[in-house]
């Protein structure tokens, strides 16, 4: 019998038990169905932190505190570390020591809500220089001024808010010379930004910014910084201030191996390579974590087509009695085995896009984010490639047990 007469044989045999078939193939379609879902996701979260990375400028260099992460796990020692201080940025600011620099500004975030005689609204804080963040991101105040580096010094309680804030706390009213309240600390309104929406990884409209010595010093209760963003005289001299910026760091520290770090630094292209390396080793996680299930599923399809075999003996002794031969017979068992799962392949692919279409609407929408929808070629290619694979493997026993059946006992069988 020629394959074509045992793949039409086979096509016969599941159509003639339709919902049989679905429930064989139920879960490859969920375990690629998660797969396609996961790769989508992804991608689309890289893409969205990919484009907010770029808003940052070419120039810009992050000195964060800690060892540098090489996966999800070890941001934990990261977000805890101390070791970013004012003896840092004052010879970081020293034009001998990084001559390409020429601003330096200190980031603190301050957890918890601001509120106005009753209401409540949860900002984004942040301790630093108000000026480094107009200047960075050409936002500045529509109505009122920026606070300075008097204001920095004297650790004074005034701040600067987005256009959300003030509408959400005073309303229609001019919240210009109020004073809100931070972890139970007064603070003077001195300018508010107009509205402006996500500008990389800020969003301006709920940010509230404060000097960063009075976060440290009134709110917090530290002697250090969560990172410095700094920015060389152009993109050229970016490599040249990173190693400045090394080696000063080192000196102040007392560091002579560079293993022994106590910082890292990150430029833009240096961000991008630690984003994808993170969400691509988580990805490759939650995918093999998914190969588990189609496993699971790979057995399902095994116990049904063992269920098969022995429901259709008096099949198999009636075409052996007619001439097929074990060949024929395997190869019919294998073909509805690879057929199942393919089809329960494309259903997971179709569906698994489809969701991932649904869900960058549901958060572009929801929350405001510039998510696309990416479709993974290699994840569909991948999907349809594991599901045919699972039908090979688990498919060849059953196979290989309808066509050692005996034609005599077959034909005999109630």
């Amino acid at each position: 019998m020629k394959l074509q007469d045992s793949l039409k044989t086979s096509i016969r045999g599941l159509q003639s038990n339709i919902s049989r078939s679905l429930l064989t193939i139920l879960g490859i379609v969920i375990g690629i169905t998660a797969i396609i879902l996961m790769m989508s996701m992804g991608k689309g979260a890289e893409n969205l932190i990919l484009n907010e990375i770029a808003g940052l400028g070419a120039e810009t260099v992050v000195i964060r505190p800690g060892k540098e992460p090489s996966g999800p796990t070890d941001l934990g020692d990261t977000l805890f570390a101390t070791s970013l201080k004012s003896r840092d940025l004052d010879a970081l600011r020293k034009k001998s020591n990084v001559p390409h620099l020429i601003t330096a500004s200190p980031v603190l975030l301050v957890p918890g809500t601001v509120s106005f005689e009753g209401e409540t609204y949860r900002a984004t804080v942040m301790g630093g220089e108000a000026e480094f963040f107009a200047n960075s991101f050409n936002i500045f105040p529509d109505r009122g001024a920026l606070f300075g580096e008097l204001e920095i010094r004297q650790n004074a309680s005034v701040a600067v808010i987005g256009d959300k804030v003030a509408t959400e706390l005073f309303g229609l009213s001019d919240p210009l010379g109020e004073f809100i309240r931070v972890k139970d600390r007064k603070f003077r309104i001195v300018g508010i930004f107009p509205a402006t929406g996500q500008v990389a990884f800020l969003n301006f409209d709920e940010m509230v910014i404060i000097p960063y010595t009075t976060a440290q010093q009134y709110l917090l209760g530290i002697d250090y910084f969560h990172e410095i963003i700094t920015k060389a005289d152009s993109p050229e001299s970016v490599a040249r201030t990173v190693q400045d910026i090394e080696a000063t760091l080192r000196e102040v520290h007392g560091i002579e191996d560079p293993e022994d770090d106590d910082f890292y630094v990150a430029t833009q292209q240096g961000i991008v390579d630690q984003v994808q390396t993170i969400l691509g080793a988580l990805t490759v996680f939650l995918s093999s974590v998914v190969a588990i299930g189609l496993v699971v599923g790979g057995i399902g399809v095994m116990n049904i087509m063992l269920v098969s075999v022995t429901e259709r003996t008096r099949e198999i002794g009636l075409r052996k009695a007619i001439g097929a031969t074990n060949k024929d017979i395997l190869f019919q068992f294998l073909f509805e085995a690879v057929i199942l799962t393919a089809i329960g392949g494309v259903i997971g692919i179709v569906l698994g896009a489809s969701l991932s279409y649904i869900l960058s609407i549901v958060i572009s929408i929801g929350f405001g984010l510039n998510w696309g929808f990416v479709f993974p070629i290699f994840g569909a290619v991948l999907g349809i490639g594991m599901s045919t694979l699972v039908g090979l493997i688990f498919g060849i026993y059953p196979a290989r047990k309808a066509s050692l059946k005996s034609p005599i006992e077959a034909l005999r069988y109630e």
